[in-house]
């Protein structure tokens, strides 16, 4: 039997998927154990997992050395990798949102700066409402752009928003929601197909056929 080949994202998201993936029936002993292994089988369960950074999931599927792999619907959207999106299994669910300072007013007359890690997002969202922008293209914690001048607004990711509380910022908008998708490599998915959609069917509760982004 073929194996399937599962990228999973490194950290807290990645254990919740995983346990979710061995209750639906795709137990892997070895990645549960201390080790400094790579890549984890269990021919038995016909699965081969192995732990990616968050962003480089859609990398390893779109290329094809992942059959199937869990990513964010913000990497799926700033990215646009080459895939299908089998499903949403609903873990780790936040917004993509607009944040400023508490007393901010959007002024017209001038180009708004938006600082953020997610430029395409920003970009998309900003040329939906013809509005002239200036993106900020930030890497570590952006919070602390309009507080320092340096942006007028931030596009980012919020959970429970205590970290936008705490430095007197508040969400403006949501641009969109964001949750954890089961994504596939086109050419795996076409000849594993019975295999990757009986998984699908166990890990998010039912069967989806997927579609280009």
């Amino acid at each position: 039997m073929d194996m399937i080949s599962v990228a999973l994202p490194k950290g807290r998201l990645g254990e919740k998927v995983y346990a979710r993936f061995k209750d639906a029936g795709y137990p892997c002993p070895a990645i549960e154990a201390e080790n400094r292994k790579l890549i984890f089988e269990n021919p038995e369960a016909g699965v081969r997992y192995f732990w990616v950074k968050p962003s480089d999931v859609a990398i390893y599927v779109e290329r094809g050395a992942a059959d199937i792999g869990v990513a964010g619907k913000d990497i799926l959207l700033e990215y646009e990798p080459d895939v299908y999106e089998l499903a949403d299994l609903g873990l780790g669910r936040c917004r993509m949102c607009v944040a400023a300072k508490e007393d901010f007013r959007d002024r017209t007359d001038r180009v708004l700066r938006v600082a953020t890690k997610f430029p395409r997002i920003a970009g998309r969202y900003y040329a939906g409402r013809s509005r002239d922008i200036d993106i900020i293209h930030l890497n570590g914690s952006i919070e602390i752009a309009p507080i320092l001048g340096l942006s007028d607004v931030i596009v980012d990711i919020v959970e429970t928003g205590k970290t936008l509380l705490e430095n007197h910022l508040e969400p403006k908008a949501v641009i969109v929601p964001i949750s954890a998708r089961l994504i596939a490599n086109k050419v795996g998915y076409k000849f594993k197909y019975d295999a990757i959609t009986e998984l699908c069917r166990r890990v998010a509760g039912r069967p989806e056929q997927g579609g280009p982004l």
